[in-house]
């Protein structure tokens, strides 16, 4: 059931105190009961009439009892509906709207900016800030050529967009021959010239559940090749701040925490939530599963592109538990954008 078909099982009453539970397990971080619910923010409602309420609440899907406890946190469903329908943002207040240029200016160069604006976004939500650097153009493979160097080493020579010639020095995680190199090469050249750089490992990937098995090697070699070529290209993104994740109860589960932290450290799993970001149109927020990746079951993701000169060049962040307070993240994460875009603007 979507939210505004949940919404329409609300009567105002209900709704009310649907928000006070919500808000109320943001602030503290347990389950909250009847009892505490009933003598919140202006309820005026008996305990027993709160436990009614709670109880459809809880049919609808929107709270629920963890374990053997007498008090109720939100669903999934539960944050999408606050967030959609009942969140009240409050808008920045000024002095912290200054603290922030002010921080970001310190420093004057794009990759310094970047950094800064990561950290500002952990420091002030206490969670991880993210975000990406300026992709200012497409990149499109011509021509790929490798040559094998000493220690792992290989030297790719890039032909990319107008007959731009780019060399670099990548690691690999073996050594390959100068066949293996040829064959990588060739493959690469015949079925991927003409297309953007940073989409060539997916279509790879996707070839490779569906090709004969004598092709695995190749391919196998050719992800290894695109990954570390991509990566060398696109610097990806700047995190700060992940350990404060570990500061919230709900997230102390360790293997909870290792997946999460793998999937930091791998990248790829949050660059495709980030790209989802940069291909939308304004604030993204991502509540649990929604994110597609089990790592984030628990976590909540909100972003926003920022803007250099009128066009989209990256996205940035807050990454955190889903008990976040969104009602200061979102703006956090919206000014954060806005003065990031004019700083590399006015470079």
């Amino acid at each position: 059931m979507s939210a505004e078909s949940l919404l329409e099982n609300l009567n105002e009453r209900s709704q009310h105190l649907f928000k006070a539970l919500v808000e109320q397990y943001i602030q503290n971080g347990q389950p909250v009961a009847s009892k505490a619910l009933s003598g919140y923010d202006n309820i005026n409602l008996s305990p027993a009439t709160v436990r009614n309420i709670m109880a459809e609440l809880e049919e609808l899907g929107l709270i629920v009892s963890p374990h053997t406890s007498a008090g109720r946190v939100p669903t999934r469903q539960g944050y999408r509906l606050f967030v959609d329908n009942l969140l009240t943002v409050k808008p920045l207040r000024g002095p912290t709207v200054e603290k922030l240029r002010k921080e970001m200016n310190i420093e004057d160069s794009t990759e310094s900016m970047i950094n800064r604006a990561s950290s500002l976004l952990s420091g002030m939500s206490r969670m991880a800030g993210v975000v990406t650097l300026p992709r200012h153009e497409k990149v499109i493979l011509r021509h790929i050529d490798f040559l094998p160097l000493t220690a792992n080493r290989v030297l790719v020579i890039l032909v990319v967009n107008e007959q731009e010639v780019q060399n670099r020095v990548i690691h690999t995680e073996r050594s390959f021959s100068q066949s293996e190199l040829l064959q990588t090469a060739n493959y690469l050249n015949q079925e991927f010239a003409g297309q953007e750089l940073d989409q060539i490992r997916e279509q790879v990937l996707q070839r490779m559940k569906q090709e004969r098995d004598d092709m695995q090697q190749i391919m196998q070699m050719a992800i290894q090749m695109t990954n570390d070529v991509v990566d060398e290209n696109n610097k990806d993104y700047v995190m700060a701040g992940q350990t404060n994740l570990m500061d919230y109860s709900e997230m102390a589960n360790m293997e909870k925490l290792r997946q999460l932290f793998e999937a930091f450290n791998a990248k790829r799993d949050v660059l495709h939530v980030l790209d989802q970001s940069i291909q939308a149109e304004g604030m993204q927020i991502f509540i649990g599963e929604e994110s597609g990746y089990s790592a984030f079951e628990d976590c909540s993701v909100v972003t926003t592109p920022y803007k250099v000169s009128d066009e989209v060049v990256g996205v940035l962040g807050v990454i955190g538990p889903t008990r976040m307070a969104y009602d200061r993240v979102i703006p956090l994460v919206d000014v954060t954008a806005k003065l990031l875009g004019s700083l590399l603007s006015s470079e």
